[in-house]
């Protein structure tokens, strides 16, 4: 299998472009333009390996793609790049538009024109739980839920799926969809909620919580995630939406809480002997916070057989042993943590 990724130096892309080459043996073109969120060194185990390469482009760069398609002859994209940041989105929406709707309606197009070459191309739009907008107590997001985002982000992700569906009805590109739950695991950047609160803690900082904590997110290991998606780009059925979740339904407070837990047991204990759920301290909250995800992935286990492999206990574990054991991995990126002031996706 040859594959386009795009975002490929994210932090979900990063863990695809492993998976791909690594465990499955596929040969990985990793496109990206390398922002901020971008990190070369997540790559560092595939960046010799033959069956790995790298190039720096903007999905919005129509020149670029088209070269890209013309020299790979790959079988299929598996199309992450994105802007991704709940927070950043409010204060700064116009990237989210450009990079997330502008960005696939270029890739998209690209795909239109290799496909008359190509017929048998896939290519899978990598989405999120957030454009099914916020449930209530009870009940999980499906396929069918309808739309209904609240954020800048989350609107952006919507309006590319719908472009993405467009396209396989109007030109039957063999596009699919998949919407995630949050992720997590090693080498997540760390302006987000899970890696910001591990490292707070393990430095003895505040660890802000928004509102009272009790907003609830289903999380993901970002190792399970590769499996599904890469299960999804061969296997799934055209023009289908699958979503991907990890059934492990958390409030904020909650994952906080097990951060500070799992630190104090794992790493050296604060100065004045206080525990770090001391630490925590609630902030105002974000505006139009969503107050619960959950996904059901019944579709995605029954119809292809995926299961994640890691419970939120676990895979938590992991990844809380993962930042402590790579402080020359993270250590660059702290800055990003300062600029966040609450809790982050």
């Amino acid at each position: 299998m040859k594959a386009i990724i795009t975002g490929g130096a994210g932090f979900i892309g990063s863990a695809v472009c492993r998976h791909a080459v690594l465990e499955l043996g596929w040969q990985v073109l990793n496109l990206d333009a390398l922002t901020y969120a971008a990190n070369l060194s997540s790559l560092a185990s595939i960046e010799a390996h033959p069956n790995y390469q790298f190039i720096k482009a903007d999905v919005c760069d129509r020149t670029a793609l088209d070269a890209i398609f013309a020299d790979f002859q790959p079988d299929c994209m598996l199309h992450l790049a994105a802007e991704s940041h709940v927070d950043r989105s409010i204060t700064g929406s116009a990237a989210f538009i450009n990079t997330n709707i502008v960005g696939t309606y270029t890739v998209l197009e690209a795909v239109r024109a290799y496909h008359t070459s190509c017929p048998n191309f896939r290519l899978l739009h990598v989405s999120t739980d957030e454009v099914y907008g916020s449930l209530g107590d009870e009940g999980l997001f499906t396929e069918t839920t309808p739309y209904s985002p609240r954020s800048p982000y989350s609107a952006s992700k919507a309006a590319s799926d719908h472009l993405v569906m467009a396209w396989h009805e109007t030109y039957e590109l063999n596009a699919l969809i998949s919407n995630c739950s949050n992720n997590y695991g090693p080498y997540h950047l760390p302006e987000k909620l899970i890696p910001l609160m591990i490292l707070n803690a393990l430095e003895g900082k505040p660890l802000p919580v928004y509102g009272d904590g009790s907003n609830v997110r289903d999380w993901l290991f970002v190792d399970d995630h590769a499996r599904a998606l890469t299960t999804i780009v061969q296997h799934g059925r055209v023009g289908e939406t699958y979503n991907v979740g990890g059934r492990n339904e958390r409030t904020n407070l909650q994952v906080v809480e097990t951060i500070c837990d799992l630190v104090d047991a794992l790493a050296l204990a604060l100065p004045n002997g206080q525990p770090r759920r001391s630490l925590i301290a609630y902030v105002a909250d974000r505006p139009g916070h969503d107050k619960r995800y959950a996904i059901d992935a019944t579709k995605l286990e029954q119809e292809l057989g995926w299961r994640a492999q890691e419970n939120f206990d676990t895979g938590l574990r992991k990844t809380v042993a993962w930042f402590l054991e790579h402080q020359e991995w993270w250590q660059p990126l702290r800055w990003l943590a300062a600029q966040r002031q609450g809790l982050l996706k």
